[in-house]
């Protein structure tokens, strides 16, 4: 089981020839994953080719996803035009659209949130790494990648990872590699103030997976959307949860990197964020190297196996 995508998920991927786009379709094309159809605007016709796959090009994802079944987008569209890159998505009734694109002005996603509201699709990020469900081969051959997540890292089992942070998700995901845990998916959903997907909206797609039997919750300072989901998980998830904050050293009011990283009260704060989720039951990770340990030690408590 996995949530959002399976290795049975038919991909498509917009902006499909530009560089970005074509590296990480040749990547995810070597890992297996059911890449039918790219869209590029007036070169509907072309093929992408790579190794023994070709994968024919469309001018709109309409056409891509009536032409070949694909259900979920992935967007390595320039930021002026990924707002639109997203809305083509839900006009057309993907499933899942999943935005890479960093850097889309915040004024384009308020429309953009608004226009899902209502609708079938569900946006992944923007400015996130993706979504990656291992697969059972080598390296997790044989799975779904989506994005820009290095796919060789991930192993298939039974937990799940939600973060803001890529480079943490990579981090989390390594560690529990190392220790022979597998994961069922691993998703980023981006640090963007304005985004598609929420912690907590991920955190109730894996209480509701069984075979999901353990979850790391990565998040950051600015925003309240880890207390949220903490709370959520104090009275909903009986499932082991560990979690980490990253910022802990940010100044007060300073931007960190993300765009959602922005401190402008108390309760968004490392300190205030990391209370909670004590107060949750949530076993804290001090540190990002202690990521897998936090999640065993949280499991070994409520005598979940996780391997």
């Amino acid at each position: 089981m996995a949530i959002l995508i399976t290795p049975e998920t038919k991909i498509l991927i917009q902006g499909i020839t530009g560089e970005f786009g074509a590296r990480h379709t040749r990547l995810s094309l070597d890992y297996g994953t059911q890449v039918v159809a790219g869209v590029t605007p007036g070169k509907g016709g072309q093929f992408f080719e790579h190794g023994t796959h070709r994968v024919p090009i469309f001018n709109t994802v309409a056409d891509a996803a009536r032409a070949t079944g694909a259900t979920v987008s992935a967007i390595f569209v320039p930021p002026p035009f990924a707002a639109d890159a997203i809305l083509e998505g839900v006009d057309a009734g993907l499933a899942v659209a999943v935005a890479i694109t960093e850097g889309i002005p915040i004024r384009d996603m308020v429309r953009v949130k608004r226009a899902l509201q209502g609708s079938p699709t569900r946006l992944v990020g923007p400015n996130c790494p993706g979504l990656v469900t291992p697969g059972p081969g080598p390296d997790s051959h044989g799975g779904c990648r989506i994005g820009i997540a290095p796919g060789y890292i991930h192993r298939q089992g039974h937990v799940g990872v939600v973060s803001r942070s890529g480079t943490l998700t990579y981090e989390a995901v390594f560690q529990l590699t190392s220790r022979n845990i597998g994961q069922t998916t691993c998703v980023g959903i981006g640090g963007d103030p304005v985004n598609g997907t929420s912690h907590l909206d991920v955190i109730k797609l894996f209480n509701d997976d069984p075979e999901t039997h353990g979850i790391i919750l990565i998040g950051e300072i600015g925003g309240n959307a880890e207390v949220e989901a903490a709370r959520w998980i104090k009275a909903h998830c009986r499932k082991p949860v560990a979690g980490f904050i990253a910022g802990a050293t940010a100044p007060a009011g300073r931007r960190m990197g993300h765009a959602g990283a922005i401190v402008g009260g108390t309760e968004d704060t490392a300190a205030a964020k990391i209370a909670v989720f004590q107060e949750c039951g949530i076993e804290v990770a001090i540190t990002p190297s202690d990521m897998a340990d936090a999640l065993l030690r949280a499991a070994r408590a409520k005598g979940v196996t996780l391997s």
